[in-house]
Order: structure tokens, then sequence, then C-alpha cells
């Protein structure tokens, strides 16, 4: 179900960032929780650093849009760094926390999510629990 439209949604490429973010983020229609235009559910509330420019994108597609290089993806020796970002409250979580539910940052931030649900440990917000079929399109294996 895609999300009602406003008139809060940016398009922003390279080698701009979108100035409503915290870290430099781009991507294609982009609302302020980072649904974008190939992904406007609800849940898609995540955007992705990738290893290539360091650069969060909402999805592989609005990198691909708006960029002039091929994806790499956040690489397995960086994953205690950030590299994801909850679209609803802005934290940064690492590629390991948003991969295995760190369980121990989960009950400091005192979330309710289990490891491995697919939520925010920061604000339990709920993330697509189909991205876990293309994981490896962000992170490297």
């Amino acid at each position: 179900m895609a999300t009602p439209p406003t008139d809060d949604r940016r398009t922003t490429t390279a080698p701009a960032t979108d100035d409503r973010f915290a870290v430099p983020l781009r991507g294609v229609d982009v609302d302020p929780e980072t649904r974008c235009a190939h992904w406007d559910g609800a849940v898609d509330v995540v955007a992705l650093r990738f290893g290539c420019c360091e650069t969060y994108y909402p999805c592989d597609a609005c990198h691909d849009a708006a960029t002039d290089h091929e994806a790499e993806q956040w690489p397995r020796d960086r994953f205690d760094e950030p590299a994801v970002r909850c679209g609803v409250c802005g934290a940064t979580l690492s590629a390991r926390e948003y991969l295995d539910g760190d369980g121990e940052a989960q009950r400091a931030s005192g979330s309710r999510a289990k490891p491995d649900d697919d939520a925010c440990p920061r604000c339990d917000a709920a993330f697509n629990p189909g991205c876990r079929r293309h994981r490896d399109r962000y992170f490297e294996a």
C-alpha cells in the first residue's frame, strides 16, 4: 500500500545530498521517512549506506538512478559502522545491528523488538520484512 502523496518528496542526485537528513542521502522522490519512488509502503522506512560512495539510499534502484557508478555492497569488515538509517526516528544502525538484531543494543535502547525482528531497535518502527530476500544487494556476504 502506497503512502498518501505529499509535497515533501525530493529527488536528489550526485553530487548533491538531501539536506533534510543528518546523513548524506540521495534518491528518487524520497519522503521524510525515506520511502522512495520504488518502495513506498508503510514499512519502507530504511535507507542503506553503499560502500562505493559512503552515501545512504532508500534502495539500490535509487542508487542507480542518482549516481554514475556501479553500486558496491557495504563491506563485511565495516559491519560495526553506521550503515542503515531508520526513516522514522533517524537512528543510524550498524550493519550488524540491522542484520542480526543486536540484542545488546536493543536492551540498551529499551526496545521491545526481539532479535531478527524486522524493526528498528531504537523506536520499534516496523521495517519491510521482504528486504531479507535481497540483503545481498546491500551487504557483503
